[in-house]
This record gives structure tokens, sequence and C-alpha cells, in this order.
């Protein structure tokens, strides 16, 4: 097993929040790497019913060095991978990388092993002690996602995203989160 990510080969370079201010975010990316609350429940206020995910890949893998760092877990430890694309009848919304370490699991009670196409965030976001500790902001060029993705994404520029370090009964996940351009119009 690797490190590798099946939805970017190579790690995104991620900045802190601090330095959103200067990297120029569209107003309507900013918009949802600023949302305090669950992209899921967003998306159903304004999708109503037709949001769906797909599981892309769902496999057991080392962390990249920036997330094992953020989560405070040694690179070597393996880790719970998940990659989603979130839908609205069949128009791609956005991408996301869930990133589950053991413990964090087990405080779950394996909640979180077996969500099938159940979107996380209606799970996490309904646990009375969640807390984001970190927020980081990334842009990624068409050709930083794999081909396969690209394609089945459609994605055709530039994309935004976020990645949160959330705590679930003191243990923590990352979450990381790319608006496709459908979901920005």
């Amino acid at each position: 097993m690797n490190n590798k990510s099946n939805l970017y080969p190579q790690e995104p370079i991620w900045f802190c929040k601090r330095l959103h201010s200067r990297l120029n975010i569209p107003a309507n990316s900013a918009s949802w790497i600023n949302e305090l609350g669950s992209i899921t429940q967003r998306l159903r206020a304004q999708y109503g019913d037709c949001v769906r995910v797909e599981v892309l890949n769902q496999y057991w893998q080392r962390a990249f060095i920036s997330e094992s760092r953020l989560l405070k877990i040694p690179p070597a430890k393996y880790i719970l991978n998940r990659e989603v694309l979130l839908y609205a009848d069949e128009i791609p919304l956005v991408l996301a990388r869930t990133i589950i370490p053991q413990s964090t699991l087990q405080s779950a009670q394996q909640n979180l092993s077996h969500l099938g196409n159940r979107p996380l965030g209606e799970v996490i976001f309904s646990y009375p002690k969640l807390k984001r500790l970190a927020l980081e902001v990334a842009q990624l060029k068409q050709q930083d996602w794999s081909l396969a993705i690209q394609k089945k994404a459609m994605i055709k520029g530039p994309l935004w995203g976020r990645r949160s370090v959330y705590s679930l009964h003191q243990h923590p996940l990352l979450v990381s989160e790319f608006f496709l351009s459908d979901l920005l119009k």
C-alpha cells in the first residue's frame, strides 16, 4: 500500500486560514470554503433529496506527510482513506477525501468505516461535541487531478478546496473538499 490518493496523485499545497485574504479566492468558492456547517446539509438545503454520494475509493493506506502531521499520527500508520463524489441528480458538485485514523474509528464505534453511500457530514455533524481544529485552503489545476477523476467529475479548470481537521471524542479526522464548477454557478 502507498500514500497516493486516487483523486490527486501528488499532495496539494495547502495554505492556512490566515492567508485566505492573499489568495484571491473567488466569492462563490469562498462561500463554500468558509461554510461553518456541514457541506452535505448545505447541498441538501440547495438541491433537496437528489443529493447523493458515490464512493470512489475506500481502503487502508498511509496518509500524505502533511496529513499525518495535522492528525498527529506517525507517517507509517495506516489510516482509512475514503474518496467520494457528491452529486445533485447526475451533476457532480464536490470531490471529497476523508482520512480517518484507527483510534478515531474505534472511538466512533466503527460508524465511520461502514458509511457506504451515506454522506460523512450526516454522521459527524450529529456528534454533539464535534469541533473543527484547523482549516486550510488549496487550489488544484485541472492537470493536478488523475485523468479518471478529471473525466468523471468533469473538471475543466482550477478548483478551490478546503481541508478541515475535526475532533470526534477527542480523536481527529481530516476532511478535504473541492468544489466543482457546476456548484459554483
